[in-house]
C-alpha cells in the first residue's frame, strides 16, 4: 500500500494530536471531513494505523525493569512455546528471529529477583533449549514513527 503525501499529513497530525476531532484534522489539512475520513478508513484497513489507544508506561505500573530475552527452541517446537509465551503477561512482545536464537522477548519486571522468575518459568517451558537475558539499562531511542512518516511523506512528495 503506498502512502502518499496526503496520508503522511494526516499520520503526522494523528501522532502529533491524537485527541484531536476528525473534523479539526480535516480543517487543519484544509480538506473535506468525507475525505478524511475515507483515507483513514483506507490507512485502517490497509494496516498503516493498527490502534488509536493511549500508550502506557510499564514502569509506572510498577514494572521498571525492561529485559530483552532471547529463546532458543527444539525444532518443531517454535508455535507452541510462542503460544506459551503469550500467556505470561511481564512478556510484552515476542519476535521470531534469526540470528542468535529463534524468539526475542521483550519482558517487564518489578525488580531484578521479579525477572528472574520470569525468566525461570520461560526455561521450565516445553520446548525451550535456553534462554539468554539482556537487561536495557537507559532507553536512547523512545519508540517513535514520526521519523519514518516524514521521510516516507517527503519520498512520496518527490515521486509525483
Amino acid at each position: 500500500m503506498a502512502v502518499d503525501a496526503l496520508d503522511a499529513k494526516i499520520l503526522r497530525l494523528l501522532l502529533e494530536q491524537p485527541r484531536t476531532s476528525v473534523r479539526d484534522y480535516a480543517r487543519l489539512l484544509g480538506i473535506a471531513r468525507g475525505t478524511l475520513q475515507a483515507r483513514l478508513d483506507r490507512l485502517e484497513h490497509d494496516g498503516v494505523i493498527t490502534g488509536t489507544g493511549p500508550r502506557l508506561s510499564a514502569a509506572a505500573l510498577g514494572h521498571p525493569v525492561l529485559a530483552f530475552v532471547h529463546v532458543e527452541v527444539t525444532q518443531a517446537h517454535l508455535d507452541d512455546v510462542g503460544d506459551a509465551l503469550a500467556e505470561v503477561p511481564e512478556i510484552i512482545e515476542a519476535f521470531s528471529i534469526t540470528g542468535g536464537g529463534d524468539l526475542m522477548t521483550r519482558v517487564v519486571a518489578r525488580d531484578a529477583g521479579h525477572l528472574e522468575d520470569i525468566v525461570q518459568r520461560l526455561i521450565q517451558l516445553p520446548g525451550v533449549v535456553r534462554t539468554r537475558t539482556e537487561i536495557a539499562l537507559r532507553q536512547r531511542v523512545p519508540y517513535r514513527m514520526l521519523p519514518l512518516v516524514d521521510a516516507v511523506g517527503a519520498e512520496a512528495g518527490r515521486q509525483r
